[in-house]
């Protein structure tokens, strides 16, 4: 499927595709005849000799310094080359990928002045899925992702490095490869390239899609998990939802109902058990979880509005030829999505880790202590439970707001900045813990289901059990677990438990 840049905005499921795998995209009529008038109007303008921020003037700090003429092609050399100052690791290529779609549908839309060719060559480049190698680190998330976008852009002037089939190439070879053809920056096309959020907000994305996979095994894990202490099934009933209608409590609790609905196990002891009421772990999910969707789906709003705009700087505004100075390219909306992600990927994890003590110790689950037939002898899940006790601590550090944070930088000409790119960054390596912890969950619950054999469980919990099963043996007695954690892990984030609870996001409006 190609994605047609101009015909309508951007959705989260064409950014979808862009993280998920190689997308091909076409620059419209649309957009062509807006990038044209855009880039002619900048021309115009310079012919009055009026200073342009960026295009005939410095950067930041230095924007009183007019350029003359003959060195308003170099400026923008200059400024791609002195900004590609990232570090640390690359960035992969989902990432990547997406930065590349948002860059090209915000430059498309014809305020930023850039060429049509240098709008072309980055669309070559994405469709023939050669990618710029984009360093991780560097960006402060206002006056734009400067530097990460400074190494995309110095792919399109034939310097950098680029990824073609996997292997990391110098710039030069990356365009050959593309049978393209280095382009000659004009008056702020360097400016536009650079100044822009979508480095933040590829990052955040990335870490949204992440969190609504791993909530949805989430989900998955704590139906199994009621199920293998015998919990109750009431908390989730409808009536209770009804009377507190946030939309993705009422969903959770909707999913929790479906997933066990037709479980022996539960019928069992539907009548007959003393315990009155489960612990908050297992009877206040649908609140916890649903509370997480929620916040999950605003931060998706925000992000898709912010996917679908202009972060340039200065703007073009070809009907009335004004260029207009302002502050779009500051990241505070991302950083504020990403800080939201973040606490909703840390409460997912602190609920799911609870349940798993709680899996472990008699007096509560009312099974074998460890879930090891033969305790003392063996240990069982004793060090899993402390494994994602570990990975919860964590993501609790990793929570703490970026958007809190600010330094002053360009001599403090820009005194206020979001970090919004280190927000969304972080999210990566908290869904990665988070999965960890789902799957011990998810290993855990099946021990305890094996526990109340021959009762069954529902039918899609069995489903899943069996999933479960195909990549972790049960337990007689103790061994090495880390390989059956990896293995759960990755199926969690690949989204083999999706199914189960599928598209969280689009039922609560965002698609």
């Amino acid at each position: 499927m190609t994605i047609r840049i101009g015909d309508s905005p951007l959705t989260l499921a064409f950014i979808r595709q862009a993280l998920a795998g190689p997308i091909t995209v076409e620059l419209t009529p649309k957009a062509r005849a807006a990038i044209t008038r855009s880039a002619e109007t900048v021309t115009k303008l310079l012919a009055t000799g009026d200073a342009i921020y960026g295009v005939n003037t410095g950067f930041g700090k230095l924007a009183k310094q007019r350029i003359a003429a003959a060195d308003l092609s170099a400026l923008q050399l200059n400024i791609v080359r002195s900004h590609a100052a990232g570090v640390g690791a690359p960035l992969g290529a989902g990432v990547v990928r997406a930065i590349m779609l948002l860059k090209i549908n915000a430059l498309s839309q014809g305020a930023s002045g850039i060429s049509l060719q240098a709008m072309e060559t980055l669309a070559g480049l994405l469709n023939q899925d050669i990618l710029p190698m984009i360093p991780g680190q560097g960006s402060v998330g206002a006056s734009g992702d400067l530097a990460p976008l400074a190494h995309l852009s110095l792919v399109l002037i034939g310097e950098g490095e680029a990824f073609v089939k996997g292997k990391r190439v110098p710039g030069a070879e990356a365009l050959k490869a593309a049978g393209l053809s280095p382009v000659p920056l004009g008056p702020k096309e360097g400016l536009a390239l650079l100044n822009g959020t979508q480095v933040s907000t590829a990052l955040a994305l990335y870490g949204l899609i992440a969190a609504e996979r791993n909530a949805a095994a989430a989900i998955l894990a704590g139906a199994l998990s009621v199920d293998a202490v015998m919990g109750s099934d009431t908390p989730f009933d409808p009536r209770i939802h009804a009377l507190r209608p946030h939309p993705g409590q009422q969903l959770a609790a909707k999913h929790y109902r479906r997933l066990m609905a037709g479980s022996a196990i539960r019928a069992s002891h539907v009548s007959g058990d003393d315990r009155v009421q489960d612990p908050y772990s297992f009877r206040c999910q649908p609140q916890v979880m649903g509370a997480c969707l929620d916040i999950l789906t605003n931060a998706a709003r925000t992000l898709v509005i912010e996917a679908t705009g202009v972060s340039d700087n200065p703007l073009v505004f070809a009907e009335d030829g004004a260029v207009l100075s302002g502050g779009n390219f500051h990241a505070e909306p991302v950083a504020f999505a990403a800080d939201i992600i973040a606490l909703a990927v840390a409460e997912i994890g602190s609920i799911s880790e609870r349940r798993i003590a709680a899996l472990i110790d008699p007096t509560i689950s009312l099974l074998p202590p460890f879930l090891i037939r033969n305790p003392g002898l063996n240990s069982g899940f004793m060090i899993p439970q402390c494994t994602a006790a570990a990975l919860m601590s964590e993501n609790k550090q990793l929570s703490h707001p970026a958007s809190v944070d600010s330094v002053p930088t360009s001599a403090n000409q820009e005194d206020h900045v979001s970090m919004a790119t280190h927000g969304g960054r972080r999210l990566a390596l908290m869904n990665a813990n988070l999965s960890r912890i789902i799957a011990i969950e998810l290993m855990s619950a099946v021990e305890g289901i094996d526990f109340r054999r021959p009762l069954s469980s529902s039918e899609p919990l069995e489903a899943a059990y069996k999933l479960v099963r195909g990549k972790a043996k049960a337990r007689e007695i103790d061994r090495e677990f880390a390989t059956d954690i990896e293995a759960i892990a990755t199926m969690v984030e690949t989204g083999a438990f999706e199914s189960f609870v599928p598209g969280l996001l689009s039922e609560l409006g965002v698609s």
